[in-house]
């Protein structure tokens, strides 16, 4: 059985800690699919290159608004599908190429294959055709990523469906798409496809969509997808029937929703248990995530996890952070580092786009904290009026006795660029008054919706 000094599960943020610092070991990489993590090949990254042509296709529908007609003649499926994968597959394989090159990467044996526990430090390695082969390392970083998690309905039912991992890679776009799933994900690619063309319908269990963001903010785009898409909120899925091309989705209301395509977009479920990560004692979550401490450590010695195997977050950004703390870790046993989770910031990249960072109003009123709100319109800014914009708004809540910010919430243009200073200000604990008076605001750019916010806050 042949050993290995580290060990990576997952070719995808864990794989990237393999630098020059590491020549001096001998590396063993396992990877099942395709290389280069979730982000690089069914999330982030192309879901945000769809979006772009999304919000493309919108601003020329919308382009009368400012005096210009316009109209989109055609919608490319193929091409908006082809500038996308062409560039991230070669990416990918090169990832791939990369691992097993013996010359570039000499320290590192790569194992495609699906990873198993057979103890604390042993592995097995199901690989394409039956085989298997095995390995023991005194050192493993866990950092397998997690796959969509489909309801038992659907999945009992036999009726075909598609998933965050497969809908971009359809030959067309359908005519009818049903979006199960009120969550970021459905709110992503209800966008998307509407916007090229799909009459879409998004069937919700919540009473509202977007029910992680703050209340404010969640009433807002949920009044705003309803005029945009046929949105049903508190209804399940009670039974599936269909073919490709004819899906009927009976639901709790007794209403029935006709498709021809369904893309389940309820969630992502950590892959710790395909890992048969008991076999290595190492415990889960109730939710599936594998258990670490703040230096990213499970309970077994010389096992570390990181991203959405062991993460709440599921974000990419969040999974290189702790990458960086794991391979400081490794490197610097005796001067470990923890990881930040503080004022982890998140978007929706739908329509309108929506940022936050740190607690919602909800939140700071179930801990009876002391706190100022804030609401500034996009409308009412000199740049809100250039854009037309007449939904938009920044939230801020602040802590009375500090002047910190507790939150920062933003429906609307350019929303995850927006919120980026406010994610500063919160890390480095600037007081509001100081953050909004101790520097230069440009006039009539948008970050002006943020300047107004933040002095509308009376601490």
């Amino acid at each position: 059985m042949r050993h290995h000094d580290l060990a990576v599960i997952g070719a995808g943020s864990g794989s990237s800690i393999i630098d020059s610092r590491f020549d001096h070991l001998d590396v063993a990489v396992v990877e099942h699919g395709r290389f280069g993590g979730t982000c690089l090949n069914v999330g982030c990254i192309p879901t945000k290159m769809y979006v772009h042509a999304a919000h493309v296709a919108d601003t020329v529908r919308e382009a009368h608004r400012y005096g210009i007609d316009a109209t989109v003649d055609k919608v490319r499926w193929a091409d908006i599908r082809e500038r996308i994968f062409g560039r991230i597959d070669p990416i990918s394989e090169g990832v791939r190429e990369y691992r097993n090159d013996p010359v570039r990467t000499p320290n590192v044996t790569t194992y495609e294959g699906s990873a198993r526990f057979t103890g604390p430090h042993s592995v097995r390695v199901d690989l394409p055709g039956g085989a298997t082969d095995e390995f023991t390392a005194d050192r493993i970083l866990i950092a397998a990523g997690a796959r969509p998690d489909v309801p038992e309905v659907v999945a009992a039912s036999g009726v075909p469906f598609e998933t965050s991992d497969t809908v971009m890679r359809l030959s067309e776009v359908p005519g009818r798409l049903v979006v199960l799933g009120g969550g970021f994900i459905g709110a992503e690619f209800a966008h998307v496809f509407s916007a090229l063309g799909s009459a879409v319908t998004v069937v919700s269990q919540g009473p509202a969509l977007l029910r992680r963001e703050d209340d404010d903010v969640s009433a807002a785009f949920t009044r705003m997808a309803q005029e945009r898409w046929d949105v049903r909120l508190g209804a399940r899925v009670t039974a599936l029937t269909g073919t490709p091309g004819d899906i009927r989705l009976e639901l709790s209301d007794g209403s029935v929703v006709a498709a021809d395509t369904l893309l389940v977009a309820t969630g992502r479920r950590p892959n710790g248990d395909l890992l048969e990560v008991e076999n290595a004692g190492i415990p889960l979550h109730p939710d599936g995530r594998i258990v670490v401490d703040e230096y990213q450590r499970t309970p077994v010695d010389g096992i570390f996890a990181i991203g959405d195997v062991s993460s709440p977050f599921q974000l990419k950004h969040v999974a290189n952070h702790e990458k960086r703390v794991v391979a400081h870790n490794l490197l610097h046993p005796d001067d470990l580092c923890r990881t930040d989770h503080r004022f982890v910031p998140s978007a929706v990249f739908t329509t309108p786009p929506i940022a936050s960072v740190g607690m919602t109003e909800r939140q700071c009123k179930d801990l009876d904290l002391d706190h100022a709100v804030s609401i500034q319109r996009f409308a009412d800014v000199a740049y809100g009026w250039a854009l037309e914009d007449t939904t938009g708004f920044v939230k801020l809540i602040a802590d009375r006795d500090t002047g910190w910010l507790l939150g920062a919430h933003i429906i609307g243009p350019e929303a995850s660029t927006l919120i980026q200073q406010l994610v500063q200000a919160m890390a480095y604990k600037q007081d509001v008054c100081e953050l909004v008076r101790q520097q230069y605001w440009i006039h009539p750019a948008l970050p002006e919706v943020v300047e107004n916010a933040l002095l509308k806050l009376e601490l």
